[in-house]
């Protein structure tokens, strides 16, 4: 009698936005009809942002795919009850033989549901093969679209979410070049107030949606100050200021 062997799960990074973004070697993936199709929704009846990217792209629905709900919520205990309700639904895929594609925005390996639902799968079969296939994040998408580097020679880059606190955000201001703030909603008036006071607004940009229909660009930081923003935002910070040593031979070595 002949085992079925197990599919792969794969994570498909898709960019931020612009379905010009998505890999040729994810477009393959999706024009292959064996392949399931699974995406994240906040809940139940939502739109997904990962399907809409694939969607603009001109690829229809398949007629089966899955729906796996994750909530926007920092509560440890439910997001565990539905990551593993997510796992056990696309294992009885992968333990059919079907791999299963997981629609990722953005990059599957950078800050990604992605990588809970997979963990969550080898919680309960630890031989399933897990694919990641990567992507464009959201901030080289934004930094692009801005015309600016994120790094030049040797800058050095530092990539957090906002959630991380003022203090700790100040104080990478003092060590990196550039600050790549991510999901910076809930924290936004309280970095615009930092960056005024170090007079640091006019070296950052705000970029929202990267890439979708629904973009926005905002170089006039102070004037979202007290505005309500998309979860999907970040702010990316040029710090000219900080003191920086003498370059030698592709590195920075300190003046005395």
């Amino acid at each position: 009698m002949n085992s079925i062997k197990t599919g792969h799960l794969i994570g498909a990074s898709l960019g931020p936005g612009d379905p010009g973004l998505i890999t040729r070697h994810v477009w393959e993936l999706l024009n292959n009809n064996e392949n399931h199709w699974s995406y994240p929704i906040r809940r139940k009846g939502s739109k997904s942002h990962a399907l809409d990217i694939v969607l603009r792209a001109g690829l229809g629905l398949p007629d089966e795919h899955t729906a796996l709900i994750f909530p926007m919520t920092h509560d440890a205990t439910i997001l565990a009850g539905y990551w593993l309700r997510a796992a056990e639904t696309v294992l009885v895929r992968l333990k059919a033989g079907q791999n299963v594609i997981f629609l990722v925005e953005g990059d599957a390996s950078t800050y990604s549901t992605f990588n809970h639902l997979a963990r969550a799968v080898l919680g309960l079969e630890k031989n399933i093969t897990i694919k990641t296939i990567p992507g464009v994040p959201s901030y080289n998408a934004a930094a692009a679209e801005l015309a600016t580097p994120l790094a030049d020679t040797d800058d050095t880059v530092a990539i957090i979410p906002a959630g991380y606190g003022i203090e700790m955000i100040e104080r990478l201001l003092n060590d990196f070049d550039t600050l790549v703030l991510l999901k910076v909603k809930p924290l936004l008036d309280d970095i615009i107030d930092l960056l005024q006071h170090r007079g640091l607004l006019d070296n950052a940009a705000f970029i929202e949606k990267a890439g979708a229909p629904e973009e926005r660009i905002i170089k006039d930081i102070l004037s979202l100050k007290g505005t309500k923003v998309n979860y999907l935002s970040l702010l990316l910070v040029r710090n000219s200021q900080r003191q920086r040593g003498e370059i030698m031979r592709g590195c920075r070595q300190q003046t005395q």
